[in-house]
């Protein structure tokens, strides 16, 4: 008597995992972290901005530090975002791809730049504190002036670059098609018309300028757009 094993089951085929889903996933993270972070910053640092005698006031130094740390967050997570992208644009134009890390990675640069100036008048103003016979008049010049840096580089970094990211990120994703295409449209579209009123702008105005709310909400929206969107076409 023959005894015959039965037959295995075949298993169910599992479908591989595509490494650009993960990688578009990330970059839609990075970017809602940077919106989470850079807004409330700017609302932290408010009283060392708009205070031209902080350093030899009281100051509200615990608050401007969670803003600091909030804008170095938001500086962190525009380098996040273009890595995680990079695998995934590299294969529409490597050389697109990379001048699109590197203009995130300028603009973080130029945000710590800024962190580090409103670091410094934190410093000056607890060592002022601590001290008696301090110049007040010297140290309320030289504070005012790492304000004004910090200034410059908000205009220079969220204000200015979003408009070089919105053309190459807007570039590659027109070029794969991984979107539709109405979306990497509305960068192409916009970035232009941020440098044009970045013209227009002036040091005074930057609050505006370079506000979530101001003109370069199209640009700087239309990139996790893309993220999303690029999530589910690689699904």
């Amino acid at each position: 008597m023959t005894i015959t094993a039965p037959a295995p089951i075949p298993a169910h085929p599992v479908a591989p995992i595509d490494p650009m889903r993960n990688h578009a996933r990330a970059a839609g993270i990075f970017y809602l972290l940077t919106f989470a972070s850079s807004i409330p910053a700017l609302i932290l640092i408010g009283p060392i901005l708009h205070n031209a005698g902080y350093v030899t006031g009281a100051g509200q130094d615990t608050r401007v530090l969670w803003g600091c740390l909030l804008d170095a967050v938001n500086a962190l997570t525009a380098v996040g975002s273009a890595v995680a992208l990079y695998p995934v644009v590299k294969r529409q134009n490597q050389s697109l791809a990379l001048g699109f890390v590197t203009s995130r990675m300028l603009e973080a640069a130029v945000i710590m730049i800024g962190v580090v100036s409103l670091l410094a008048v934190v410093t000056m103003r607890q060592d002022f504190a601590g001290s008696a016979g301090g110049d007040a008049a010297t140290l309320t010049v030289t504070a005012n002036a790492l304000v004004d840096v910090r200034n410059w580089t908000f205009l220079l970094g969220p204000g200015l670059m979003p408009a070089f990211n919105a053309v190459l990120l807007g570039t590659l994703l027109h070029r794969s098609r991984l979107v539709p295409r109405i979306i990497p449209a509305v960068g192409l579209i916009g970035a232009p018309l941020r440098l044009a009123a970045m013209r227009r702008t002036s040091v005074p105005s930057l609050a505006i300028a370079a506000s979530p709310t101001g003109p370069a909400l199209t640009i700087t929206t239309v990139s996790p757009v893309c993220t999303s969107s690029l999530r589910v076409s690689t699904s």
